[in-house]
């Protein structure tokens, strides 16, 4: 009965989880670029944006459409390896002046969220010393904590597994 009960309970949840993803992305996406916000405010979540964007997000993830269209395309044609390398490094010199748009697209989510005083306060907080330090250290501390977090998990995973086998051997159920 349980196991019927939690596969009901897992079953609505998916569906649950997914109708609030949907509406999620909607209420995130639509009004941060609908709505219409003052350039001041727009401004100083831009200099938020510039002040933070330490881990180069535009460059890497250029670098990676790159690699996986290389991939792609050399794969099906590994003749043609030498041309298609250049052919990337045409494109992604082309896409090299578009950074803007990629960032000016996070400010604007930024500045939807937050006011002109919360913003001030915030670039004040990453012109300081401590804020420079913190966004300078944001890269490597959330590859730090990845791990961390990948290593509970697979500890987490193994033990949980145990113990629910261990309650359901106490109760009569060899698994």
């Amino acid at each position: 009965m349980a196991i019927s009960m939690m596969t009901g309970v897992m079953t609505r949840a998916r569906a649950l989880l997914a109708v609030a993803l949907s509406a999620a992305m909607l209420v995130v996406a639509v009004p941060a670029m609908a709505q219409e916000v003052p350039p001041e405010q727009l401004a100083l979540a831009r200099k938020y944006i510039d002040l933070t964007d330490r881990a180069a997000v535009y460059e890497i993830t250029l670098v990676e459409i790159g690699i996986g269209t290389m991939r792609q395309i050399v794969q099906q044609n590994p003749e043609i390896m030498d041309e298609t390398d250049a052919a990337v490094g045409k494109v992604l010199e082309e896409y090299k002046e578009r950074k803007g748009e990629l960032l000016d697209q996070f400010a604007r989510v930024y500045a939807v969220r937050f006011t002109v005083e919360e913003l001030q306060e915030i670039v004040a907080f990453y012109e300081t010393p401590t804020g420079k330090k913190l966004a300078q250290a944001n890269t490597e501390v959330n590859s730090d904590l990845q791990a961390v977090l990948q290593v509970f998990t697979n500890n987490t995973r193994s033990e949980f597994f145990a113990k629910v086998r261990a309650e359901l051997r106490a109760q009569g159920f060899e698994v």
